[in-house]
């Protein structure tokens, strides 16, 4: 038997025969509906039927999350079309058969004809009824009505929940495989509360075929029993109604498990870590306050004439000894908790030493004593590991590591507050609510949410700090929500962006060199420092990083200043060549893709005078009132690019856009002054605006 067994294995392997489940349990189930069953196979399905539905449920009550039972709509369908199956195959059963007993249509309908309702077809009708109401009206209706609402609200909340991981992504928070996986999450759900809601309709038209089954089946019996086996018509009532009976229960009880549990998956609410008994019994019986109320009230109602009262006072003790219960152990865990003893205190008087003159931070967080749990790993912090994603997506962009992030708590501090400095200095802060949510306004929302307003500490948008039990709500209004550790860590994240070039130190520099000397050494090592000193290097990438311009392509860098440092040594001088080999990245990143380019541009008269005004370098003056008549015309038409979607680019000769771009710099911050000389010849220049035109 060795050798079939295993050229049966070969030929349908186990992951073959498993996908061959499903396409045979359907067939098996359409042929029901042709075939004649006999009475035992018929007992057999009806017993599966039971089985998978209790199955179904406890898989239902023990689902972390809803998509943990994604396939659930399917497997409604498929219980379904097995249940309204068996019922044809019965029914096909009990009009043949019917006449011979009520054992016709096996041994499981007799049970639930007999046993359940006692043999009386009339309390058998009424109990179908009341189970079909059930199902129909409360429990199927209601899920129905949730899943529909959820697929509206999931559907109407993707468009925010995409922009939430968008920003995790930007921020380095995540990887692109996790974003990846979120958004899949995000369109999972989506489709799952859709297909539920279309599901529920199965549940209800099954319903709905049970009681019209039930009533064919009465009145088919009778007319074949009395017209056609000649049976006296209270018998043949008797006969075919409890086996009807018996039929429509063995049907109707396992549809109203498979409702159960399509009203527990879509009723699921949680964070995914706790199943539904889990959380009942620490929601519901986990306040021992609420336990000793009950049973007080319990005890009181116990205690009143007439009224049961062995009952209430059995139960109200019960009530009463698990609450004395649970306020023993609570008191019993917190006496385990033994505090550290106190440090010894010295009265020795110890000399100063250079150990005492510490070394300023580079960079450096700031938190107030409530906000200590997001960054304490014991406390299930994940800010620490958010701020190394920073810095690694930081040095992946920008083209070097910048120093680490010190971070410590400060008393002086607002509880809630934090405040991020840069060698000592303050340059960003705010506040953070951990365990409430930031829903940020990215300017077209479809209401208010109730809630603490403010604005984004990073961006300054209008913002309002929710509860948790709103977040989905603020979702759907087209909110992007997230939470208090991303507040602080995408307003970190900015900061250290928008300060690049401080953070660009000697020893970065010289780290940088060392790290390009790796992989080019005869390049650096001609250059650095036999050519250009290390502090010119670093005054050139500084001012590079000053303007947004990224320093990763280090070899063009390196290559331009060998090419240009023996004609001059000016920091200035050199990062213009640099920009103008850097140009195509510079308007990459300015303007993506291939098409055209819409700048602005001085009119030629004025950029005639400018450059008679700056012909004197970089210590050039310029006239009051010409240069309040650049800022404000060069503001207004940067608001007017930015409002029609357009990136605020000026475009002028070289020997004006370094004095230029540090001169309207601080006036209009989102100002990007380019060189003619920087955009290459395959991209097509735009005028959209001229700065000086007579209107």
């Amino acid at each position: 038997m060795a050798a079939p067994a295993l050229a049966l294995g070969g030929l349908f392997p186990r992951e073959r025969l498993r996908q061959l489940g499903a396409p045979v349990l359907i067939i098996l189930v359409l042929a029901m509906m042709v075939l004649p069953l006999p009475p035992f196979l018929l007992d057999l399905f009806f017993t599966f039927n039971i089985a998978l539905a209790v199955m179904v449920l406890l898989v239902a009550l023990y689902t972390m999350k809803p998509l943990d039972f994604s396939v659930f709509p399917t497997v409604l369908l498929v219980t379904t079309l097995l249940r309204l199956s068996l019922n044809v195959a019965s029914t096909r059963i009990v009009l043949l058969e019917g006449h011979t007993g009520p054992d016709a249509a096996g041994k499981v309908i007799e049970a639930f004809g007999h046993f359940l309702v006692g043999g009386n077809y009339a309390v058998g009708i009424i109990v179908f009824i009341i189970l079909t109401v059930i199902n129909f009206v409360v429990i199927t209706k209601g899920a129905g009505r949730i899943a529909e609402v959820s697929a509206r609200f999931t559907l109407d909340a993707m468009p925010g929940k995409q922009m939430a991981i968008d920003a995790d992504l930007n921020a380095g928070l995540i990887g692109e495989d996790e974003a990846r996986r979120r958004r899949a999450g995000i369109a999972q759900e989506a489709d799952f509360y859709g297909s539920m809601d279309g599901a529920s309709k199965f549940v209800r038209g099954d319903a709905v075929a049970g009681i019209l089954i039930l009533l064919i089946n009465i009145i088919g019996g009778l007319i074949v029993g009395v017209l056609q086996h000649d049976m006296d018509v209270g018998l043949a009532a008797k006969n075919y109604t409890l086996l009807t009976i018996g039929d429509g229960l063995v049907a109707q009880i396992p549809a109203l498990i498979i409702s159960t549990a399509a009203g527990l998956v879509v009723t699921r609410v949680g964070d995914g870590d706790k199943d539904i008994g889990e959380q009942v019994a620490g929601q519901v019986f986990g306040n021992p306050q609420v336990l000793v109320l009950t049973a007080a009230i319990l005890g009181i109602l116990g205690l009143i004439p007439g009224m049961p009262n062995l009952v209430f006072l059995l139960l109200a003790g019960g009530i009463g000894g698990l609450a004395w219960w649970m306020l023993k152990r609570r008191a019993a865990a917190a006496a385990s908790v033994v505090p550290p003893p106190p440090p010894p205190v010295s009265h020795e008087t110890v000399e100063a030493t250079w150990a005492d003159v510490a070394p300023v931070d580079v960079l450096g967080l700031e938190v107030g004593y409530r906000l200590i749990p997001l960054v304490d790993s014991g406390q299930d912090g994940d800010l620490l590991k958010r701020i190394r994603g920073l810095r690694k997506k930081f040095a992946q962009e920008v083209g070097f590591l910048s120093a680490p992030v010190h971070i410590r708590d400060n008393l002086e501090l607002k509880p809630n507050a934090y405040r991020i400095t840069l060698k000592g200095v303050e340059i960003g802060g705010g506040e953070a609510y951990p365990g409430q949510f930031l829903a940020i306004n990215p300017g077209r929302v479809g209401g208010p949410v109730p809630g603490a307003a403010t604005r984004d500490p990073a961006f300054g948008l209008p913002a309002i700090w929710i509860e948790a039990a709103q977040r989905e709500r603020a979702h759907a209004l087209g909110y992007t929500v997230v939470d208090a550790g991303t507040v602080v860590a995408t307003h970190l994240n900015h900061v250290i962006l928008s300060h690049a070039a401080e953070l660009l130190g000697r020893q970065e520099t010289q780290q940088l060199v060392d790290h390009l000397g790796k992989e080019f050494p005869k390049l650096a090592e001609d250059l650095v420092p036999k050519q250009i000193p290390l502090a010119t290097l670093q005054r050139v990438l500084q001012n590079l990083l000053e303007e947004g311009v990224n320093i990763r392509d280090m070899r063009t860098i390196i290559e331009t200043l060998a090419e240009h440092v023996v004609r001059s040594q000016d920091p200035v001088d050199l990062t213009a060549q640099v920009r103008i080999a850097l140009g195509r990245a510079i308007v990459q990143q300015i303007f993506p893709g291939s098409g055209d380019m819409q700048v602005m541009a001085l009119e030629p008269g004025l950029e005639r005078i400018l450059i008679q005004a700056l012909a004197g370098g970089q210590d050039a003056g310029m006239e009051p009132g010409l240069a309040d008549t650049l800022l404000r015309e060069t503001a207004a038409a940067a608001r007017r690019q930015e409002e029609v979607g357009l990136p605020a680019v000026l475009l002028v000769p070289g020997n004006l856009r370094w004095l230029l771009s540090r001169f309207l710099r601080r006036s209009v911050p989102s100002l990007k002054v380019i060189a003619n000389g920087e955009v290459p010849e395959s991209r097509t220049l735009k005028v959209a605006t001229i700065i000086g035109a007579k209107q």
